[in-house]
């Protein structure tokens, strides 16, 4: 049987859950899997990536690593990608990854499919579902390459089951040589203290019905209620109502939160784009004709800023 390597991610000394995720499924497979996380003070969550059924680890982890760059991190994941003698090296889909996955994959020769949603083993034969043409199609791609292959799965696509205690068996990779053409001088990250839109189980997202700035208030106490992360559509940002990160579509964010609220959100296919994958779909909006209500488990049509009020009412009851 094929081994797989999980290349780890990891934030604030904690595994992501897309990460869990990806363990889970293999783990639930029966699959052969080694891990790999790169990064500085990195090695703590070791154990952690033993539990969710990592059977080795492999860890590079230095001060120089702080800051992530490709070359050193592609670096880092070959030399494991080497070491274990993996035969498939699986990412969980993040703005990192999008470019690390096809670094490592050219480096190393490898088939590539990104953005799978669906993944079906049958032996070595590796079966991947992703969507295309902004989610209009889904495609069942197989890999006819003979060598190593290399996949990058959506966040949401697999259940986290619960992590084993268990100690890791750690192998320290050597530090990767610093690219000299590229250097990163800073990192410039907005410490908004709200829920993270990738790691969330419940995303609220607003359209150009809120209007404005006003709009966008009213909305926030649900979202703080239900302890969700806040979203928008491009309309939003275009409008500089709402930050960039908080973008959901085909040009922003894709999220797969177990519930999704859009809110005044019309549903132009950029933005199915980045959240029809979501378990549980719940729109607003006042016109009955809205796309979203083509994707939507439940809909309300009516004016959010009457519906909006009731629904937070409801939930401080509920809860």
């Amino acid at each position: 049987m094929s081994k797989i390597l999980v290349v780890a991610e990891a934030k604030d000394g904690a595994l992501k859950k897309p990460t869990m995720e990806l363990l889970s499924k293999l783990k639930q497979e029966g699959r052969s899997v080694e891990a790999v996380v790169v990064g500085s003070g990195v090695k703590g969550v070791a154990d952690a990536l033993a539990g969710y059924g990592a059977e080795k680890v492999y860890v590079a982890d230095d001060a120089t690593l702080t800051m992530y760059a490709t070359a050193s991190y592609c670096t880092a994941v070959a030399d494991a990608a080497g070491q274990s003698g993996a035969t498939m090296i699986c990412f969980s889909v993040s703005e990192t990854t999008r470019a690390l996955a096809p670094a490592v994959a050219a480096r190393l020769d490898a088939a590539y499919i990104s953005d799978a949603s669906a993944v079906t083993f049958n032996g070595d034969d590796v079966v991947v579902n992703r969507p295309a043409m902004a989610t209009k199609v889904y495609q069942t791609v197989k890999y006819k390459h003979d060598g190593i292959k290399v996949l990058s799965v959506r966040s949401g696509a697999f259940d986290v089951v619960p992590a084993e205690a268990k100690g890791a068996n750690v192998v320290e990779l050597s530090t990767p040589a610093a690219d000299d053409r590229v250097k990163v001088k800073e990192i410039l990250k907005e410490e908004t203290g709200d829920v993270d839109l990738g790691e969330a189980s419940v995303v609220v997202s607003v359209g150009r019905g809120v209007k404005g700035e006003e709009g966008i208030e009213l909305v926030r106490p649900l979202v703080k209620e239900l302890g969700a992360a806040y979203g928008a559509s491009r309309a939003v940002v275009d409008s500089g109502w709402m930050p960039y990160n908080a973008q959901v579509g085909q040009t922003g964010r894709v999220v797969t939160p177990d519930v999704y609220f859009a809110i005044g959100v019309s549903g132009a296919i950029q933005h199915l784009a980045g959240m029809s994958g979501s378990k549980l779909i719940v729109a607003v909006n006042k016109d009955p004709d809205a796309p979203i209500f083509s994707v939507a488990d439940y809909g309300i049509v009516g004016d959010l800023f009457k519906v909006v009020p009731i629904l937070l009412e409801e939930v401080k009851k509920h809860k």
